[in-house]
C-alpha cells in the first residue's frame, strides 16, 4: 500500500513538472520550477522512468494502481525530453535562417582569455572586463554586458558564466555596474552604460580592444537598457542582444499587474516614476522600439522563451515586427519549451541554441 502510494506520487509529481515545458508556470508557482523542466528535464527524466520500472516489476497485476502510474509517467518521460526533441529539430536549420538574417560569421581568429580585471569607470560605478589576447594581434571586440534584476537588484557578476563563455569565443566582455531603482529612476541607467562606453573608448588601446566594434547585451531589465541606449544611433555599436527583455514600456505598463509573479506596477513605479501619463518623454527614452529608425538601428539579436512568464514573450515579438517594418536585420530566437533564464545551463537546449546563435552573430556584426 505504501509502496503504491509513492509511486502514484511520484508520477503525478513528475507529471507536473513536465506540464511545466508546455504551459506557461501559475504565478503561484516558482518559475524555476519551468527552468528545471526546460532545460534539465533530459536529466530528470530518469526519475518517471525509474518510477514506472518499479510499479511494473513490483505491482504487474495491480492493474488499479499500473495503469495509472505507467500512464503518468510515459507522458512525463515524453514531456521531459519534448526540449531537447524541439532543440535538435530547430537547431537544423539555425545557421541558415541566421545566415539569411544577418550574413554569414567568418572564422573566428585564435585568441586566449586573460584574467578579469575590475576597473572604475564613473564614481561609485565600476565594471569587470574579461580580456582577450589574439594571436593576429589585432585588438578584439567588445561586448557591453548589461546586467539583469528588474532594475532595483542585480550585479555585473550576475552573468559570469555567460561573459566567460564569450570570452573564450574571442570577445572582450564589459560587465557593467549601474545606478539602481527606486532611488535612481531612468534615465539613470541610459547615462551610466553611455558613460561606460564612452571609458571603453577612451581607454580602448590600453584595453587591446577595437573602439568602433562595440555590442550592447542584456537579459531581462538589462536587454531593456541594452536596447534603449543601443538604438541611439552610435556607429560603434554594431549590434545589440537582448533577451528575454521589454522593449515598448507603455505597453509593459498596460500589461503588468500587482499580483503577477514580479509585482510588475511596483518595478515600473520605481523604474519610470509612475504610469506612462504625464512622462511622456521618460517613457519614449526607455523604450527601444519607439527609438527603431531605418539605417541608424544596428542588427538585433532577440532570444525568448514562448512559455517565458516573467516577461512575455509578446515583448520581443513586437520589436522584431518593428524591426522589420523598419528594414533592420534581426531574428528572433524564440524557444517554445523556455522560460525566464532559459540559457543558464550551457548543456540545456536553450543554452545550446543561445550559444549559437551568439556566436554567429557576433562574427558577423563585428567582422
Amino acid at each position: 500500500m505504501l509502496l503504491s502510494f509513492l509511486l502514484l506520487l511520484l508520477a503525478l509529481l513528475s507529471l507536473g513538472l513536465a506540464l511545466l515545458t508546455v504551459f506557461r508556470v501559475p504565478v503561484w508557482v516558482n518559475w524555476r520550477l519551468a527552468l528545471l523542466a526546460g532545460e534539465f528535464g533530459w536529466c530528470l527524466s530518469v526519475v518517471p522512468l525509474l518510477v514506472g520500472w518499479i510499479a511494473w516489476s513490483r505491482l504487474p497485476d495491480d492493474g488499479a494502481i499500473l495503469g495509472p502510474v505507467a500512464a503518468m509517467s510515459g507522458l512525463a518521460v515524453g514531456l521531459l525530453m519534448l526540449p531537447v526533441a524541439r532543440g535538435w529539430w530547430m537547431g537544423r536549420n539555425l545557421t541558415p535562417a541566421l545566415t539569411r538574417a544577418f550574413g554569414a560569421a567568418p572564422p573566428r581568429p585564435a585568441s586566449s582569455p586573460g584574467p578579469v580585471q575590475t576597473h572604475d569607470y564613473a564614481p561609485g560605478l565600476a565594471l569587470d572586463f574579461y580580456p582577450v589576447r589574439r594571436t593576429d594581434g589585432r585588438p578584439s571586440p567588445c561586448v557591453v554586458m548589461v546586467h539583469g534584476g528588474g532594475w532595483d537588484a542585480g550585479d555585473r557578476a550576475q552573468l559570469a558564466v555567460f561573459n566567460r563563455r564569450l570570452a573564450r569565443m574571442g570577445y572582450a566582455v564589459a560587465a557593467i555596474s549601474y545606478r539602481l531603482a527606486p532611488k535612481h529612476p531612468w534615465p539613470a541607467q541610459r547615462e551610466d552604460t553611455l558613460a561606460a562606453v564612452a571609458w571603453l573608448k577612451a581607454r580602448a588601446a590600453d584595453l587591446g580592444i577595437d573602439p568602433t566594434r562595440l555590442v550592447l547585451a542584456g537579459r531581462s531589465a538589462g536587454g531593456q537598457i541594452a536596447t534603449a541606449v543601443g538604438y541611439l544611433g552610435d556607429p560603434a555599436v554594431r549590434g545589440v542582444m537582448a533577451l528575454y527583455a521589454p522593449h515598448d514600456m507603455r505597453f509593459a505598463w498596460s500589461v503588468s499587474r500587482e499580483d503577477d509573479a514580479l509585482n510588475s506596477l511596483k518595478l515600473m513605479r520605481q523604474f519610470l516614476g509612475g504610469p506612462p501619463e504625464g512622462r511622456d518623454e521618460i517613457y519614449d527614452s526607455a523604450s527601444g522600439q519607439a527609438l527603431v529608425r531605418p539605417g541608424r538601428t544596428p542588427p538585433t539579436l532577440l532570444v525568448h522563451g514562448t512559455i517565458d512568464t516573467l516577461v512575455w514573450v509578446r515583448h520581443s515579438r513586437r520589436l522584431a515586427a518593428r524591426l522589420d517594418e523598419a528594414g533592420v536585420p534581426h531574428f528572433l530566437l524564440e524557444l517554445p519549451w523556455a522560460t525566464h533564464a532559459c540559457e543558464f545551463t550551457p548543456r540545456g537546449p536553450a543554452g545550446r541554441l543561445t550559444t549559437r546563435a551568439v556566436a554567429h552573430f557576433l562574427a558577423a556584426v563585428t567582422q
